[in-house]
């Protein structure tokens, strides 16, 4: 629940959120000169160059989001252009539906989560609209008679009712190797293809009940896909990448030109951060956004000095927001609570 507090402040699931122009204005962010697309060979240089080596994380796959309360905190979030900089897996889109960044950039550690995003790269690029690739996801075919008005929860009730289909899954299958390989031209080692393979079949065997603790039988289970597409914010909006036809088409249109681009990289590592920092300042532009999750549960003090010197790297404004898995903020905000590096002796 949202409360207001004296002052202009909300109190949020723990987090105070400031009221005003930051979050209401959804204006373009700056005037950068970010590319209005890039060529296959540039965007897997960059997503190549950029990379840092892979790591792990151990405590799930993470081929789905946990964090049911997104759609309440893209309620806080304006259309601001600019660059955006992500990390996991799905809930990204929906972010990027409301920022609306000229350009995205997804940085998680794990090589698995790049591949995971070249799978819906291909989705997205090789559905006509959110029916077609939620049908080509979970291996389903869509019942006839839907259009491009239905609600998301009608959408993911058809699906609901729809049988798993193999001969789908693997003409789908088929589909993403070609598209990446022979029509974008990667270089997917055997691992990454392997990967995006084992995805897929992942959402054809689980459907729309897939979860974040799927390789956790020990653990409860988390919220499901069809659960976080469908969910609204307090107002009852709402808010997934797949709530409407249009928010379908904005990412589609951003994927169709090569401008979200996966990297590996660790929040607290070396390059990944400060080089994408340096692509976009070079452009002109800045990070209108910066979603971190609950990243920084995972770090050690030490890694959070590293952090916070990464995103006070970045090129941002009074006006970058950072949005972590309870909610939204103003980045100067994080940057005044970070963990203070020690001081030399």
């Amino acid at each position: 629940m949202l409360a207001t507090e004296p002052g202009g402040f909300l109190r949020h699931a723990g987090w105070t959120l400031v009221l005003g122009s930051w979050m209401l204005a959804g204006l373009a962010c700056g005037s950068g000169s970010e590319p209005p697309r890039l060529s296959d060979d540039e965007f897997w240089k960059l997503t190549t160059t950029l990379s840092e080596p892979p790591g792990t994380f151990r405590h799930s796959e993470n081929l789905v989001s946990n964090e049911e309360l997104y759609a309440h905190t893209i309620r806080m979030l304006g259309a601001r252009g600019g660059v955006f900089i992500g990390v996991g897996p799905e809930q990204n889109f929906s972010y990027i539906v409301r920022v609306r960044p000229a350009m995205a950039f997804i940085v998680d550690i794990r090589q698995e989560n790049r591949n995971l995003h070249l799978l819906y790269k291909a989705l997205f690029e090789t559905s006509g609209n959110r029916l077609e690739f939620v049908s080509r996801l979970f291996s389903r075919a869509m019942p006839s008679g839907f259009d491009a008005d239905d609600s998301v929860g009608d959408v993911f009730a058809a699906i609901d009712g729809a049988a798993a289909s193999s001969s789908m899954h693997d003409a789908t299958a088929k589909s993403v190797r070609e598209h990446l390989l022979d029509h974008h031209r990667f270089s997917l080692s055997a691992e990454d293809q392997r990967w995006i393979d084992y995805a897929l079949n992942a959402f054809y065997l689980d459907g729309p009940g897939i979860h974040y603790a799927r390789s956790l039988p020990k653990d409860a289970p988390g919220p499901s896909y069809r659960s976080l597409m469908t969910a609204t914010d307090t107002r009852g909006v709402a808010r997934s990448y797949l709530a409407s036809e249009a928010a379908f088409a904005f990412v589609k249109d951003l994927h169709a030109r090569n401008l979200i681009v996966p990297v590996v990289g660790d929040f607290a590592g070396p390059t990944a951060l400060k080089r994408i920092g340096d692509y976009v300042r070079e452009r002109g532009s800045v990070v209108s956004a910066f979603y971190g999750s609950n990243v920084e549960i995972y770090l050690s003090n030490r890694q959070m000095v590293s952090f916070c010197d990464n995103l006070l790297a970045l090129p941002s404004d009074s006006d970058t927001s950072f949005i972590g898995g309870k909610g939204v903020r103003p980045l100067a905000m994080k940057l005044s609570t970070c963990v203070p590096a020690p001081a030399k002796r």
